[in-house]
């Protein structure tokens, strides 16, 4: 019987050092910022700064928003900059679908918060290593109106990473 024991003991550190090993951490940066609870202010960037080593291999770049129900449209605007280490801006403005032609969020989560991890670039290889800076803003507008949504209620978190 304490053999048995013993084997299953021993069975079981192994597993668990298998998985601590084999898991491979396929980000190389991976960083939320909160809203504040009055919304998403207009014209406000939330900013992150990341160091790129690697000039050679591609990596996948997403932009990650957290949402709950207090969103009340179908798509989201944004509008990104990313500034290399010799202060070349890129811009673009991107936009994405928040919900389905039923109205249901798009998205992972069981709650009324949803995940949505959304491609900002694809098999990016960045040209120069140093410090990189990644803005993104909405440009949420009303229909009709030209100026931006001034607070944009039910984005919780705004977050970025990038993947090999």
């Amino acid at each position: 019987m304490m053999t048995i024991l013993k084997r299953n003991n021993f069975s079981i550190v192994l597993v668990i050092l298998f998985l601590m090993f084999s898991c491979d951490d396929k980000s190389d940066f991976n960083q939320y910022k909160s809203i504040d609870a009055k919304g998403w202010k207009a014209n406000d960037n939330v900013s992150f700064e990341f160091d790129v080593k690697d000039t050679i291999s591609p990596k996948n770049l997403f932009i990650n928003i957290r949402n709950n129900n207090e969103y009340s449209f179908s798509n989201l605007y944004v509008i990104t900059e990313l500034i290399f280490p010799n202060e070349t801006v890129v811009v673009d403005t991107l936009q994405y679908e928040m919900a389905d032609k039923r109205g249901k969020f798009l998205g992972d989560g069981f709650t009324e918060i949803k995940e949505n991890k959304l491609f900002y670039k694809e098999k990016k290889v960045f040209p120069i290593s140093g410090k990189y800076k990644f803005n993104v803003r909405h440009a949420m507008r009303k229909n009709g109106n030209v100026k931006p949504i001034e607070f944009l209620k039910g984005i919780q978190d705004v977050g970025f990473s990038i993947e090999n």
